[in-house]
């Protein structure tokens, strides 16, 4: 099997996607990008929300690139060159209770300065995450119908097995 040099990751919050960004582009030396960041003009005196031109712009940047991960959730049209030039898109639709648990464990994690966070880790965006984390299975049907031209470049993976099985075909070590 070629190894993909575009990867798109799909999921809920919680379902794995920053980890599995990391793991690919160490082992595949591919720089990741997370969509939250192309969002949100990051500063330490708060986020900005850019405007849809602006992500335009910085997506678009990115997908000319010769070798890229993206991972985020977003549903909206600007997002689309990001499936539409995947070699491979990844969509981590793994069970809703599993992402909850990730949710509080890393909600206290960053909490406790042991992980850090793009974001300030507020009670407010922990209670958004889980809300987040449920309303994903209801939106399930429009990422799939989103997706749904680019069949042949998808794969769905529901839990760490599954996974670990997928990434041995890509010669990847899952740690």
């Amino acid at each position: 099997m070629k190894i993909p040099s575009k990867i798109r990751i799909i999921g809920s919050v919680g379902s794995g996607k920053t980890t599995l960004a990391k793991l690919l582009a160490k082992q595949l030396r591919i720089t990741y990008y997370e969509l939250d960041n192309v969002v949100w003009y990051r500063r330490k005196t708060g986020d900005i929300k850019r405007t849809i031109e602006e992500r335009t712009k910085i997506l678009s940047s990115i997908c000319q690139q010769s070798a890229w991960i993206i991972k985020g959730v977003h549903r909206d049209n600007w997002v689309i060159p990001s499936i539409k030039h995947a070699d491979l898109i990844i969509i981590l639709d793994t069970n809703k209770h599993v992402r909850s648990f990730r949710i509080c464990k890393r909600f206290l994690r960053q909490k406790l300065g042991i992980e850090p966070a793009n974001y300030q880790p507020t009670l407010s965006i922990f209670i958004s995450m889980l809300q987040w984390n449920r309303q994903f299975e209801q939106k399930k049907q429009d990422i799939c119908n989103m997706l749904s031209s680019y069949n042949d470049k998808q794969v769905i993976i529901t839990n760490k097995q599954a996974l670990k099985t997928y990434l041995s075909t890509l010669r990847v070590n899952h740690e």
